[in-house]
């Protein structure tokens, strides 16, 4: 599929550096030896302020969008698109591009900017989209985040360095050299990096106009130390989100399973408290995560009939007796009120891809 960049990335010299040659200069720390804007070659307002901050600042729910393949591992756009439609007529206001959940780690960066690209093109109008172009590289986030905000994406995703970790100063160099470029979600999600960010960094951060907020895994008490302290916030637990939404501020939730129950999740952060819709929907959340996301999700979708039952490798589908659990949730919530029109089914083992090399 040929995708249309609305910009073009042209490398700059750099004539702004300077170097001092005094072998008894003062060592100075990484914050004063940073050039923020060096490496940004796209410095154009019309691609930074296509969507301002303010306006990645107001969303309530941020679907995290699944990718579904063909039986060869490429994507299905055709699910995908139907996807995305799904979670716009169901009331969603954002999608994360390659997240976690769209396992963006499995794919090549030419494959995760076409699929931004892709979206904007075809959705952007209706739903702002969010790419993850974060990575634990800082070279390999810049390059991503400007080829993502030259296709048209309205906000970046960023999380910490992981793995390779960092020290703090590190950590706040990093988001530093990708703040700038357009509106930034920050995710902390220390069971997956290995490192929490902790408040000050984000209270640092949040000095930029381009910080949109932060997607916090650590929970609702950490939620509430930022809104007390006007940063904007979205839960990153479904579990949590309605009462990180309703009694600690936080403006939202960046969901798993809106892509399951959309119009449900809106109700859930758009309508008020709802103790017993919370209640009822707890059940399936914890289904959801009892293996590694997106494991769950994938397994879900695919008995939903919405998406081809394939899977990239490492990722394989929950086993049997999960599988039969999930037709028993879908039907005590009600078939109609998860995306799909097919009956839920339990499949096979041997109905389902697994794909190594794609």
């Amino acid at each position: 599929m040929a995708t249309c960049f609305r910009g073009s990335v042209f490398p700059v010299s750099p004539s702004n550096v300077t170097t001092n040659k005094n072998r008894y200069s003062c060592w100075k720390p990484t914050q004063a030896a940073v050039k923020s804007t060096f490496h940004l070659p796209m410095r154009s307002f019309e691609m930074k302020n296509r969507t301002c901050t303010e306006d990645i600042k107001s969303l309530r729910l941020i679907t995290a969008i699944k990718t579904p393949y063909l039986p060869d591992g490429r994507f299905d756009l055709e699910a995908y698109d139907a996807l995305v439609n799904m979670q716009i007529e169901n009331g969603v206001e954002g999608v994360i591009v390659g997240g976690t959940t769209g396992e963006g780690q499995l794919m090549s960066w030419e494959e995760h900017i076409m699929l931004i690209a892709h979206t904007v093109n075809c959705f952007g109008g209706n739903i702002k989209v969010i790419g993850n172009t974060g990575s634990n590289s800082t070279r390999e986030a810049i390059h991503a985040t400007e080829q993502g905000f030259a296709v048209g994406m309205h906000a970046a995703l960023h999380i910490n360095p992981y793995y390779g970790k960092t020290s703090l100063d590190g950590m706040v160099a990093h988001f530093q050299s990708v703040l700038s470029m357009g509106p930034t979600i920050i995710y902390n999600v220390p069971s997956r990096t290995g490192q929490d960010i902790p408040p000050h960094v984000i209270q640092n951060l949040a000095q930029s106009t381009w910080l949109a907020g932060v997607k916090e895994c650590v929970g609702n008490d950490r939620i509430k130390e930022y809104t007390d302290n006007r940063i904007v916030v979205w839960s990153g637990n479904d579990d949590q989100c309605h009462d990180a939404r309703w009694g600690y501020g936080a403006t939202g939730v960046i969901s798993v399973a809106s892509n399951l129950i959309p119009g449900l999740m809106q109700q859930l952060m758009f309508v008020g408290k709802n103790p017993a819709l919370n209640s009822k929907l707890l059940p399936l959340i914890d289904w959801l995560f009892h293996m590694p996301n997106p494991i769950g999700l994938n397994t879900a979708l695919a008995q939903l009939g919405v998406v081809r039952p394939v899977f990239r490798l490492p990722f394989v589908p929950l086993p049997l007796e999960k599988r039969i659990e999930f037709v028993n949730l879908v039907k005590e919530i009600g078939r109609e009120h998860f995306v799909g029109t097919e009956d839920v089914q339990v499949l096979d083992d041997d109905d389902f891809f697994l794909v190594s090399r794609y």
